[in-house]
């Protein structure tokens, strides 16, 4: 099969062994794929995969199931699927752990379902897994207009939580505010942390959704209320900072740490079954859509990244395959 190599500073589509698929496991031929900052990270040495996953990038797919090993009743050869993985979706084929795997929603096509495996599986389970979200709570997610803030907002629309983003310019905010979310900031004009006080009133924020980090560290602190959380998924802004923890413990709020791709297969599997039951009816109904910025052959893999980090996009980039 043909793969996504990293050749120097090059993205090259070349030839390499086709994964074998065993006990629990299925394998997809893929139609499409998505990118995510994470692959730009390990492209540069800085995210290496788990220890036994594909070193191919590619976190999510979307293709056709064409085998199957022992065991597996979650799907059939010829299914239609969509599978969150721990890498290797920058491929003609791909193998996965059967519970990663779930259905192409109804009405969306192989394009549309390759964004949504990992964004929505980010945001499902720091929000309301990881941040144990109630509805009506109030949130912040930072970096709304990403593919993880896109997603965010639209899930938090539905659970009935208000919703203020930080974003990088003010056509962001406006494509955040479409989806969903109440107001928020543009990053470039000062700190996020006395809108976001206005926004809130007296209680404060109750979850936060961070992928920044250290530099937001401060003020995220600042504008949580009592019992406050705060779920870190990225560290953008830098992994060392100074924090209050005089005002931590006075809030009781909690800092959770979360990352997805290193989980066990079965702590994913519950993230999709959750997905599956409580995320695909809304995507079927329309009330939920992926978020796509631009739909690029993935011959053209190289030119995608850089787009991506420009940093000038709205929700996914995806990649077709076949």
């Amino acid at each position: 099969m043909k793969a996504i190599q990293v050749d120097g500073e090059k993205l090259i589509w070349a030839d390499v062994a086709s994964a074998q698929c065993g006990a629990g496991e299925v394998k997809i031929r893929v139609h499409a794929t998505a990118i995510n900052r994470a692959d730009l990270l390990q492209r540069a040495g800085g995210y290496p995969p788990p220890p036994g996953a594909s070193p191919i990038m590619g976190l999510e797919c979307a293709g056709e199931v064409i085998e199957m090993g022992e065991g597996v009743q979650r799907c059939k050869v010829g299914d239609a699927v969509c599978a969150l993985l721990a890498g290797g979706g920058y491929a003609e084929e791909v193998v996965v752990a059967a519970g990663q795997v779930l259905p192409v929603p109804k009405g969306l096509s192989m394009v549309q379902a390759a964004a949504l495996p990992e964004v929505f599986a980010t945001a499902y389970l720091n929000l309301y897994m990881e941040g144990a979200l109630q509805t009506t709570e109030k949130t912040i997610v930072h970096a709304g207009a990403s593919g993880v803030g896109t997603a965010a907002i639209q899930l938090l629309k539905q659970s009935g939580n208000p919703v203020f983003v930080t974003v990088g310019s003010d056509e962001k905010l406006r494509s955040c505010v479409e989806l969903g979310a109440d107001t928020g900031s543009v990053r470039h004009q000062g700190s996020f942390a006395e809108a976001a006080t206005a926004w809130a009133g007296e209680q404060g924020v109750d979850v936060i959704l961070d992928p920044v980090g250290g530099l937001y560290l401060a003020d995220n602190l600042h504008v949580l209320g009592l019992g406050g959380r705060l779920v870190l998924i990225g560290l953008m802004g830098g992994a060392v900072t100074e924090a209050n923890l005089a005002l931590l413990m006075l809030k009781r709020a909690r800092v959770i740490g979360s990352t997805l791709r290193a989980r066990a297969i079965g702590e994913k599997a519950a993230v999709m079954d959750a997905l599956q039951r409580n995320v695909w009816p809304d995507i079927e109904r329309g009330a939920i859509r992926p978020i796509i910025e631009a739909e690029m052959p993935i011959q053209q893999t190289q030119d995608a990244h850089a787009l991506m980090a420009s940093n000038a996009t709205v929700g996914k980039i995806v990649l077709t395959v076949t």
